[in-house]
């Protein structure tokens, strides 16, 4: 689906000298979680000439952000007979509209998330002593999102550390991105230059979540499960849980990953999770023995990578 569409649409909905919010419209997507997306999309907009982007606004009345600027917006909100003062709406209550025509397609997502969910096993299906290679993944966006992303794929030999395979490729995005909805965002464009590699990986690694994730299934937990391989997720930051003393993450009173500190000097970790069929343990355990820097080396350069082939394009 092209969530950015679909957005826009919503938005195309609001009747003249009326306004509606970044969250209203984040709800008739399906999650107030889209929230911030919702201003993103909002900010990207293609057509801002004929598609009332400017008619979002805060949930208090407050203008917002406009790319054609506030004066603009502020200009086109009272050529809709809508008064504004101080960059407030007046009467925002009696001009709020919220009534959207919508399939909440979130909520649809949601739903096949926890579907796919019930594939997943977090238990030990490879033997360290089995592992020969290791794949991490990563994709770089532009600031323009209606331009190519550029997903990276490399493999590193496991013993030696060296890598020996590459790959990268371009592909349009249409679902930004949405705090807990990474996987379809990324999912996509990962399993097509997944499916370039002529090494099979004996494991995968995700700059993402595995079951370090509220729904127990994130990026690496999707694209483990979608791909039947062993996968880990790395995340640069902690997407829920509490770490404890030993840097367990705990939530909701169960261990569901780790916080990764590779050396003495590092003092934001990044955080380890089990993706598919592979344990906690084990997932720490090849992270740790890969991490010479902050990011284990699969990951890393998959990211160093996917941005410096993203902006050798855009030059």
């Amino acid at each position: 689906m092209d969530l950015y569409q679909y957005t826009y649409n919503l938005v195309e909905q609001i009747p003249d000298g009326r306004v509606s919010t970044y969250g209203a419209v984040a709800k008739a997507l399906g999650d107030i979680r889209a929230s911030r997306a919702v201003g993103r999309m909002m900010n990207q907009n293609p057509h801002p000439d004929k598609m009332p982007c400017y008619r979002i606004v805060y949930r208090d009345g407050g203008i917002g952000g406009f790319a054609p600027g506030k004066d603009e917006k502020i200009k086109r909100l009272k050529k809709d007979n809508i008064q504004v003062e101080q960059d407030k709406i007046i009467n925002f209550e009696s001009l709020f509209f919220d009534d959207f025509k919508t399939t909440y397609p979130l909520k649809k997502y949601r739903k096949k998330q926890l579907l796919l969910r019930k594939k997943l096993t977090i238990k030990d299906q490879i033997d360290k002593s089995e592992i020969s290679t290791i794949a991490g993944f990563d994709v770089a966006y532009p600031k323009n999102d209606f331009d190519n992303a550029c997903s990276a794929a490399v493999v590193i030999d496991y013993k030696s550390k060296a890598i020996i395979e590459t790959k990268t490729l371009f592909q349009q995005t249409r679902f930004p991105y949405i705090p807990t909805y990474l996987t379809f965002r990324e999912t996509p464009i990962i399993q097509k230059v997944y499916q370039t590699l002529k090494t099979k990986p004996s494991v995968l690694m995700f700059d993402g979540n595995g079951i370090l994730h509220p729904f127990h299934f994130g990026l690496a937990s999707h694209a483990g499960v979608l791909l039947n391989q062993p996968s880990i997720g790395i995340a640069k930051s902690l997407l829920c849980g509490t770490q404890r003393k030993n840097n367990t993450i705990e939530y909701n009173d169960e261990i569901i990953g780790k916080a990764l500190y590779a050396h003495n000097n590092v003092k934001k970790p990044v955080y380890v999770s089990s993706g598919n069929m592979i344990t906690l343990s084990t997932a720490y355990k090849i992270a740790l023995e890969l991490s010479k820097y902050k990011h284990p080396k699969p990951v890393r350069q998959a990211h160093i990578l996917a941005t410096t082939t993203l902006k050798e394009q855009l030059s």
